[in-house]
């Protein structure tokens, strides 16, 4: 068979998962220092910043666990991680024009520095779970000097960097799976193949004859429209790249 479900734990090798569990914590750490009752009184920029936040992760994982039974899904759920980084990104945009937080140039040491600290990629053995949440907890340490930096606009400005990087990680994995899905198809296509396939086999099995276009098993089919439906005849399995039919006797 040519469809194999397999593990659904990919997500663990993915260098914008593991960058949005950075964002993530970044984020709780932030809302819990700087939101208060003057600024947030009924906590709901709290939540929305935090709930945004969680869905990256959740939803690359979600996708990336989606990706064997359905191309399509996993897309639409990268879309939406991405998206949920646009808003957080927006929420701190927001925080900082509030606070006068200026943006770094990209010209500044500070841009320049932050810009060469680049993610560790991960190098898993058999005991996966653990190793994946010390990946993640040794990337957290890399970057925490900036996101958790007492100072607040290096601390805003290195968030901010971050989810900008994330986005553009999520662009390109939502770009790679589109040519994927143009290349090799979905879920439900790798099923037709199978299912023809196997009709094929079963056809050959049965006597079935040979295309005389193209040399392929055929498949005895019948005709479901029209002043001839409910008569059969036999159509190539290589069907619609050919169109090869011989009538039943």
């Amino acid at each position: 068979m040519g469809i194999e479900i397999k593990s659904i734990k990919g997500y663990y090798f993915l260098d914008a998962w593991v960058m949005s569990h950075i964002i993530y914590q970044a984020t709780i750490s932030f809302c819990q220092r700087y939101l208060n009752k003057d600024n947030d009184p009924s906590g709901r920029l709290y939540d929305q910043m935090v709930m945004a936040a969680r869905s990256a992760h959740a939803n690359i994982a979600e996708g990336s666990s989606r990706r064997q039974t359905s191309r399509e899904t996993e897309m639409r759920l990268t879309d939406v991680a991405r998206a949920s980084l646009s808003e957080l990104l927006s929420d701190f945009m927001a925080f900082s024009l509030t606070y006068n937080i200026e943006p770094w140039a990209k010209d500044s040491e500070n841009y320049r520095a932050f810009n060469r600290l680049q993610l560790e990629h991960p190098n898993y053995g058999e005991d996966i779970e653990r190793e994946a949440w010390l990946h993640v907890q040794a990337q957290r340490k890399r970057f925490a000097p900036w996101v958790e930096s007492d100072n607040l606009s290096v601390r805003v400005n290195s968030i901010k960097q971050l989810i900008n990087r994330n986005i553009m990680m999520l662009q390109k994995m939502i770009s790679r799976q589109l040519d994927e899905f143009k290349a090799n198809g979905g879920f439900t296509e790798g099923l037709s193949k199978e299912r023809l396939t196997a009709q094929a086999s079963h056809s050959l099995e049965q006597g079935a004859p040979l295309c005389p276009e193209c040399g392929k098993p055929m498949i005895k089919r019948t005709i479901k429209r029209g002043a001839k439906a409910g008569l059969q005849f036999w159509g190539c399995s290589a069907y619609p790249k050919c169109q090869g039919t011989i009538d039943c006797r």
